[in-house]
């Protein structure tokens, strides 16, 4: 017999974007959430804490969104936390040496609203504007299927020069799925390119002004206001499903050290692929799931942090061309608290997604050939002195978007009538992004009440297409 909401309680596995959207959507309508979060703070991948050798506050990574995240948007809204998310049309690319070209919307519609800008790229040849802009359209006027090829193989099957690859293909979708072009199906570079092609506001960028762990803590408050409980330094270890039960093992510093299982009536497991893999039961029910979390691979991001005396660029982000970086962003321009407290210096983070070649590398390493680039892009870098930097290593950054990963991305619907799944890997449309987690953990949270007798519809409607784009739409 369904619970009513009222009644019901809900064990949440995992304090990411997936289990705060889950529990912040349950929360809502009557469940009384617990979270269980293995880490001592909110935010999963998404995280900020104070480093030991720094003691600076550092994201873990650099995140950022797009207007076309309509969930992540709402998310944003829903806990009170919109207000701290900073809105851009530009776009900077520059060279080595300095040079930099623009990206931004002009009075021409959809999916033309870029084009002024994007002719007037100084680092692209003629010949690789045409071979782009040729690319472009079968990829932003009609979806494209997962035929087992590679995306690199599909800009070679469509003409694209070595330069429009390492310059305009690369960066956008590198930096989008965190994979290389030979790793990444067709079907998620073309979602990408359709969907930041649709609106004139589609593409406009957003970055969070404070750390992201602060931005989080938000759905934290949010959920405890509505009777929930959160549990940090808490992972849960396993679950048994029995009945109309689904008993949780957690471990934990505030719980006892030999507490038994505790019962819900739901669980959501909002963790990672390879961390879902751990916790689920030994039984014939598993090996579906189990044999679906094989197909799965980790693509790392790296994150390195340098302060400098002085300011290097009056740039609050920018696309690096040609080298092992790929973006800057000006963290002491971004986050005003930065500014306050270092005024006169600088502070960026260098993002490189899908960064293989970085992980067998030592700190010094990284950031020895960091400091190299940077100061061939920013001129006033070679006369600035680093005062202190770190490096963050996220090796479980995302799962790997291969062609023909989509039909292992298993539902939030699980064996276990009681048992929910959520997480950016999972069957959400998207790839893996704060937007695709988000969604996942709505989706969960609706599986959840229509399992509890109550259908809600947590999903917000994708951004309408406009211009021209509403013909092929």
């Amino acid at each position: 017999m369904p619970v009513t909401p009222s009644q019901a309680t809900v064990a949440i596995a995992g304090g990411g974007l997936a289990g705060l959207a889950a529990a912040c959507a349950l929360s809502d309508v009557g469940f009384r959430v617990t979270l269980f979060e293995k880490r001592p703070f909110l935010g999963g991948r998404a995280s900020s804490y104070e480093h030991p050798g720094t003691g600076e506050v550092v994201d873990n990574c650099q995140h950022v969104l797009f207007r076309l995240c309509t969930n992540l948007v709402e998310f944003y809204q829903r806990i009170g936390a919109a207000h701290h998310i900073r809105w851009y049309d530009r776009m900077t690319f520059i060279e080595p040496g300095g040079r930099t070209s623009t990206m931004q919307s002009s009075f021409l519609p959809a999916p033309l609203h870029t084009a002024l800008s994007f002719f007037g790229f100084s680092f692209l040849s003629a010949a690789d504007k045409l071979a782009v802009a040729r690319a472009l359209t079968p990829l932003t006027l009609a979806e494209q299927r997962d035929t087992g090829e590679s995306f690199q193989q599909w800009l070679d099957r469509h003409g694209q020069t070595k330069n429009a690859v390492a310059r305009f293909w690369r960066p956008i979708l590198v930096s989008a799925l965190s994979e290389e072009l030979d790793r990444i199906s067709v079907s998620a570079a073309g979602q990408v390119v359709r969907e930041s092609m649709k609106s004139s506001s589609a593409r406009h960028m957003g970055v969070p002004t404070i750390p992201l762990t602060d931005l989080y803590n938000a759905a934290g408050e949010y959920v405890r206001a509505r009777g929930g409980v959160l549990h940090f330094r808490c992972p849960v270890e396993s679950f048994v499903a029995q009945g109309a039960q689904v008993r949780v093992q957690a471990r934990g510093k505030d719980l006892p050290e030999a507490n038994p299982p505790e019962s819900f009536d739901y669980l959501v497991a909002a963790l990672p692929f390879d961390a879902l893999d751990r916790i689920l039961p030994q039984a014939v029910e598993s090996e579906p799931l189990r044999e679906k979390i094989t197909h799965f691979e980790n693509s790392p991001i790296t994150g390195i942090h340098l302060w400098f005396d002085r300011q290097i660029s009056n740039l609050d982000h920018a696309v690096l061309l040609d080298r092992t970086i790929q973006w800057m962003f000006h963290k002491s321009r971004l986050q005003p608290i930065r500014t306050q407290t270092n005024a006169a210096g600088s502070y960026i983070e260098l993002v490189v997604s899908s960064s293989k070649t970085l992980i067998d590398k030592s700190r010094s390493e990284i950031v020895d050939l960091a400091l190299c680039e940077v100061r061939e892009f920013f001129p006033a870098a070679r006369e600035a002195n680093l005062v202190k930097s770190t490096v963050i290593k996220e090796v479980n950054a995302t799962y790997s978007p291969r062609p023909g990963i989509d039909v292992h991305r298993p539902a939030a619907i699980t064996a276990w009538p009681r048992v929910f799944l959520a997480g950016d890997w999972t069957a959400t449309g998207w790839p893996a992004t704060m937007e695709g987690a988000v969604r996942s953990g709505y989706l969960a949270a609706e599986a959840v009440a229509s399992a509890a007798g109550q259908e809600r519809n947590f999903i917000s409607p994708d951004l309408p297409a406009s211009g021209l784009m509403r013909l092929f739409s």
